[in-house]
């Protein structure tokens, strides 16, 4: 039950940093002086942090429901 709450910790923290390191319509080309006011796709980065925050929740959901159901 103890590995369960530190999973679920984990990927809290994970999911809420992935969720903010995306700030559409300034991606990470925006630090480097790039314009890119058109966001049509997500690339590099942008693309594994998206992808990431859909595991952690998937994740994140997953222990809880465990948690709750033991």
């Amino acid at each position: 039950m103890f590995l369960l709450k530190i999973v679920q910790l984990i990927s809290a923290v994970l999911m809420m940093l992935a969720i903010l390191l995306q700030n559409k319509g300034a991606s990470l080309s925006g630090i480097f002086g790039g314009s890119g006011n058109v966001y049509l796709s997500k690339r590099g980065f942008d693309k594994v942090l998206f992808y990431g925050s859909i595991v952690a929740a998937a994740i994140f959901f997953g222990v809880s429901l465990i948690i709750f159901l033991v």
